[in-house]
């Protein structure tokens, strides 16, 4: 059923009882709905949140944030609408805001389940440098040498998908969260935590999770899905719900 939480700040939709137990949190410009499958049949009433900037009602960031920014965003909807502690779920984008929800706030955090969350740099190959024509467009552009509209257009000829099809605000939040790495907060974790992969995930490989892990102070087990890619929430339901089910309280 579709709501609004956090005070009429966010939308989103949930599932059974009230108490809410579980929180989850989508991937990079994906819906609540990604979750309804894995949430449908845990027994618990969940919450599934639209995120700031990520289509419907939902409206964008007033700035560029960061993981801090939409976690400070999403904690009203913890302390208003569920009974913390509770189980967060993220994948990928969500993921991110999860470690960092979870460090800065242990206290409404019971545990966390992951799925592709790009947590660390990856150390499988370099990081890519930009084109020489790119970077050449981009200093003209800083001179004032290069227009706007031809700047635009030589960045959304190099660059990635998601970041072609992002615009305004949302763009800046992309390159924010980007350059970001959360070992700081993995070491601060004082909750359980489980990791659910797709062997085939190349956007988060599994090396960036066994690395992630490593640093998780308290209990944190991985599991490897066989054949799944990036996107367990939709692939592998069932292998998400079984990890909820391990750390609910």
């Amino acid at each position: 059923m579709r709501r609004v939480f956090g005070g009429g700040t966010i939308f989103g939709s949930a599932v059974g009882p009230k108490p809410w137990r579980v929180l989850g949190l989508p991937g990079w410009m994906h819906p609540a709905s990604d979750f309804d499958a894995a949430l449908d049949g845990l027994g618990v009433g969940a919450v599934a949140l639209d995120l700031p900037g990520f289509g419907g009602p939902t409206p964008e960031p007033p700035e560029a944030w960061g993981a801090a920014g939409y976690a400070k965003a999403v904690v009203p909807v913890l302390t208003d609408d569920l009974e913390p502690p509770v189980v967060v779920v993220g994948h990928s984008f969500g993921g991110r805001v999860a470690v960092h929800l979870a460090a800065v706030h242990p206290e409404l955090v019971a545990a966390l389940v992951l799925t592709g969350v790009p947590l660390l740099r990856r150390t499988d190959r370099p990081p890519a440098k930009p084109a020489l024509g790119y970077r050449v467009a981009r200093s003209l552009h800083r001179r004032r040498l290069l227009g706007d509209e031809r700047m635009e257009a030589i960045r959304r000829r190099h660059g990635s998908a998601d970041y072609r099809a992002a615009t305004g605000v949302m763009r800046d939040v992309l390159v924010t969260v980007t350059n970001e790495t959360y070992a700081e907060q993995l070491r601060a974790l004082r909750c359980p935590v489980e990791m659910v992969w797709g062997e085939r995930d190349d956007a988060a490989p599994v090396s960036v999770a066994e690395a992630a892990c490593a640093m998780v102070v308290t209990s944190c087990r991985l599991t490897v899905l066989a054949g799944v890619d990036h996107f367990v929430p939709i692939a592998a339901p069932d292998a998400l719900r079984a990890a909820i089910e391990r750390v609910l309280p």
